[in-house]
């Protein structure tokens, strides 16, 4: 017998969508981020008009809703010191140092999320191949390879992005240093650990709409990537304009990028705290 056909939806190498006739009959719909995140498959049995969602394991179940506990909870305390952080240099009520502590704090809890979403992905129900209408639980495991699922690589680049955050947010402990000095070694991973946060951004919104743009309002994952992505954003928006400018010592706007961490930083502690709605 031949393999069930199948019909996949994505963007270049990902999958993000299968539907596919399982032997019994029917039709099976996996999704990657219901899957993964909520551990159920869409399955509309032979005859029926509407489908139902058929559950991973309770081991799975167990496992997913641990992990999102976690993610979203890093993300939320995370969000709020970098928020604390930005309106401490904002309203002039602390030094430098008493700043620098608070974003590094948040830095650690920014790090657990990333490696907590990833996890996410690597210790999720997975499909059947074969055709088979249900998903199984993979033994644990603490890493994986697999850059052609959208899934891991945007969790790859979020957790990638968090710890080029921990470069910057050590290297300002550092003290007297000379404008190229912060430039190259504070300035310089601000910003490509926001474009890290936008490429994740990006991939997440791939993943959710299947490759293609799209507004959904109903969809709380939607929500979730799009409070991150403005996020990711506004911490971009704060790092350009973090810039110090080498003839005068200042930065291009200091009110800016203190308001832009500050906001963003907001964004990353909603999505965490919609986050903890998203499970199964």
């Amino acid at each position: 017998m031949g393999q069930p056909e199948q019909r996949a939806e994505g963007a270049g190498p990902f999958t993000t969508r299968l539907t596919w006739h399982p032997p019994d009959g029917g039709t099976a719909v996996w999704e990657s981020r219901l899957a993964r995140r909520r551990g159920v498959l869409a399955v509309r049995p032979p005859g029926a008009t509407t489908s139902r969602h058929t559950r991973a394991d309770a081991v799975a179940l167990r496992r997913l809703r641990r992990l999102n506990a976690i993610a979203a909870t890093a993300f939320i305390l995370g969000g709020a010191l970098f928020a604390t952080g930005a309106a401490v240099a904002q309203f002039g009520s602390g030094d430098a140092l008493e700043c620098a502590s608070i974003y590094f704090a948040g830095g650690l809890f920014f790090n657990t999320g990333g490696y907590v979403s990833l996890l996410q992905v690597i210790d999720a129900p997975r499909h059947v191949g074969g055709g088979e209408g249900r998903l199984v639980t993979r033994p644990w495991r603490w890493w994986s390879y697999e850059p052609l699922r959208v899934d891991w690589l945007s969790a790859f680049v979020l957790f990638t992005g968090t710890l080029v955050f921990a470069v910057d947010l050590l290297d300002s402990f550092l003290q007297g240093l000379s404008v190229q000095q912060v430039n190259r070694l504070i300035w310089v991973p601000d910003v490509v650990g926001c474009l890290l946060f936008l490429v994740s951004g990006h991939l997440g919104f791939v993943e959710i709409c299947h490759g293609r743009r799209c507004v959904r309002p109903r969809s709380l994952g939607w929500w979730i990537v799009a409070v991150n992505q403005l996020g990711s954003v506004l911490f971009m928006v704060s790092a350009v304009t973090a810039y110090t400018r080498p003839t005068t010592g200042s930065l291009v706007n200091a009110d800016i990028a203190n308001w832009g961490t500050l906001t963003g930083a907001l964004c990353f502690s909603l999505a965490g705290l919609l986050q903890l709605f998203e499970r199964p």
